[in-house]
């Protein structure tokens, strides 16, 4: 038996927020990263609107770095002490993974990360509160998604939180949010979702309803990523509307190695997480492609690449890859990215072992062994491509 789990609404397009000022409830705890938000307005009016639905907010910010414990813990506290109705997370996947985190803990204070990291185990969430996601950025779907990752700052042991139960109840997908995103941040984003899409279209537990998302979103990130990136704002409305749909997919399908090296990478060197989807993707296509490549230029035909066959078609998504790269100025190696040669050597063997444990490498289409995953990164440093 499969499942298929999404928010319960999807409120989105203009004037989305407006949905807000009809909340029931007394209390809303509002988690934010830094200041931009403030600066652009936008927390001012989400705060006004919930004022008009008779809530009073309580302010939780600073989470502009990967959440972690310390982070979660003192979050938790202030909604303990305030009770509130309604968890809110607003911004990039940061605050909200720590918003979906304070959720659990504002619930269960008795709860440990070990336990709560035992994968779709969590008791029954909403005894307290419900969760409302809306993001400012257009990749990471944290407002769709049933994830959140929080790392120990004095371990550095990473938490994965999965649970249908996280998946929020509403999303707020208004486009205003995102209209002065920075340059850097479209591109960073924006190659997050399109992994999202490729990555769920293959992943071991795809299904009908996620395959329709992924192809979907697909296509919409290819007609009009570069545009955004462009400063084209009808294209930034579409991303950020098709990075929800990629969301949806891979909530359900999962991922794979992509984000397995991403995730063991980005901490060490430093590499924002959309960033380095971006390099490692054309690799792990070309890893894959000896089990799923009837499935990567099926993509590609639907993407309109050029190819007679499903080699040329695999050939052709690689290269789109690469371009949309190229085309919003990302590096296409690790080494192209500043990492020096013997940091990177000393740091690949474990970086390896440590992919193999994240779960999205048992969701990757082709089994995987740590041979085979230090090769991709030896691969994605030099740029060397994959044919093993």
């Amino acid at each position: 038996m499969n499942r298929f789990t999404i928010p319960r609404d999807i409120y989105y397009g203009e004037n989305a927020l407006d949905i807000l000022k009809t909340l029931k409830g007394q209390k809303a705890a509002l988690v934010i990263g830094g200041g931009s938000i403030k600066k652009q307005g936008h927390l001012e009016k989400i705060t006004q609107l919930l004022n008009q639905a008779g809530m009073e907010t309580l302010l939780i910010e600073g989470i502009n770095t990967e959440p972690t414990v310390a982070m979660v813990q003192s979050g938790a506290a202030q909604m303990n002490s305030f009770e509130p109705d309604w968890v809110i997370g607003i911004g990039g996947g940061s605050p909200m993974d720590a918003a979906k985190a304070m959720w659990i803990f504002y619930e269960y204070p008795e709860l440990t990360f070990e336990q709560a990291a035992v994968p779709f185990s969590l008791p029954e969430l909403r005894t307290k509160a419900r969760f409302i996601g809306i993001p400012t950025t257009s990749g990471t779907a944290a407002e769709i998604s049933n994830l959140s990752v929080i790392t120990d700052e004095q371990t550095g042991i990473k938490y994965p939180l999965a649970d249908f139960g996280l998946t929020p109840d509403i999303a707020i997908i208004d486009p205003a949010l995102v209209t002065h995103m920075p340059q850097h941040m479209i591109a960073y984003s924006g190659m997050d979702a399109v992994t999202h899409s490729i990555e769920a279209y293959v992943a071991k537990p795809r299904t009908i309803f996620t395959d329709a998302l992924a192809i979907e979103a697909a296509e919409v990130l290819k007609d009009h990523l570069l545009a955004s990136f462009q400063s084209d704002l009808a294209s930034r409305e579409e991303v950020h509307y098709a990075q929800a749909m990629a969301g949806m997919s891979f909530a359900n399908a999962v991922l794979g190695n992509v984000h397995s090296l991403a995730h063991k990478s980005g901490p060490i060197f430093n590499i924002p997480h959309g960033l380095a989807n971006a390099i490692y993707l054309p690799y792990v296509i070309q890893f894959n492609r000896k089990v799923v490549e009837d499935r990567y230029a099926n993509l590609a035909t639907r993407l309109n690449l050029k190819g007679n066959n499903a080699q040329e078609l695999t050939d052709s998504l690689v290269e789109w890859v690469r371009k949309v790269n190229r085309d919003m100025g990302l590096p296409a190696t690790l080494q192209e990215f500043g990492i020096e040669e013997d940091v990177f050597r000393n740091h690949v063997e474990a970086m390896a072992n440590n992919a193999m444990k994240d779960p999205c490498t048992g969701t990757n289409p082709r089994e995987t062994s740590a041979e085979q995953m230090r090769k991709l990164y030896e691969s994605a440093y030099y740029g060397v491509d994959v044919n093993f």
